[in-house]
């Protein structure tokens, strides 16, 4: 498998499972949602790396759905192909302004589908997502699922991997605990803030002395991962 998980948003069961095969074939991993809520929970509890969002939904519309999730912090960096039948100019447009990275007109084709998908994935990746990423000679592989300094290997937890990894995805900026709750827990998976204090400690103590002051404690807001002096 790709690791790459798509979530399809469309009302007609008929064109999810038409997708659904097409992403199988390529080697995504899938999730379905008929209408803008089951998508938005799927979205902040899953964090799927690209959502498929036909137009025309019951009740919120698809692109009143991709506004939102542009607005809101935990969201706006996911990509997402509208998917529809309106051919009008202005529809593109209007998809494209709401922040859609690209726009299909049905009927298409799945291998149409599948080159699209693939090129924005492309665009949308960051570094330590498919490809390793450096600081200061801690590198994190995401492929091989390691960390490693000059002088070896790191163990640590899962839980700590992953909030290293979004960590050093997102240097020098302070997140607080529910943010980072949001962000590599889940949205929809309760747990206390606190719990973000237990697996900092756990992640510093991994990271051993030549590497623990690059997670740096904002005293009254949260956390941030920085090569500069706190």
């Amino acid at each position: 498998m790709t690791g790459k998980t798509v979530l399809i948003v469309d009302d007609e069961a008929p064109i999810r499972e038409m997708i659904a095969v097409a992403l199988e074939m390529a080697d995504y991993d899938y999730l379905e949602a008929a209408d803008a809520r089951e998508a938005h929970a799927l979205i902040v509890d899953k964090h799927p790396d690209l959502v498929l969002l036909d137009w025309m939904l019951p009740g919120t519309s698809g692109v009143e759905l991709a506004r939102r999730l542009k607005k809101e912090e935990a969201t706006c960096d996911i990509p997402i192909i509208m998917l529809t039948a309106k051919v009008e100019e202005d529809n593109k447009i209007q998809g494209l302004e709401v922040g859609a990275d690209d726009y299909i007109t049905k009927p298409f084709s799945p291998r149409e589908l599948v080159a699209r998908l693939k090129a924005v994935l492309r665009r949308a990746t960051p570094p330590g997502v498919d490809s390793p990423i450096e600081v200061k000679g801690l590198t994190l592989d995401p492929v091989g699922h390691r960390v490693t300094t000059e002088e070896g290997a790191l163990t640590m937890g899962p839980t700590e991997y992953r909030l290293l990894q979004f960590f050093m995805t997102h240097q020098e900026r302070v997140y607080t605990r529910s943010q980072l709750l949001d962000q590599v827990w889940g949205g929809n998976v309760y747990v206390e803030e606190r719990t973000v204090d237990v697996h900092i400690r756990r992640l510093r103590k991994a990271l051993g002395d030549q590497y623990d002051h690059l997670i740096q404690t904002v005293r009254g807001t949260g956390y941030r991962f920085s090569v500069r002096a706190a």
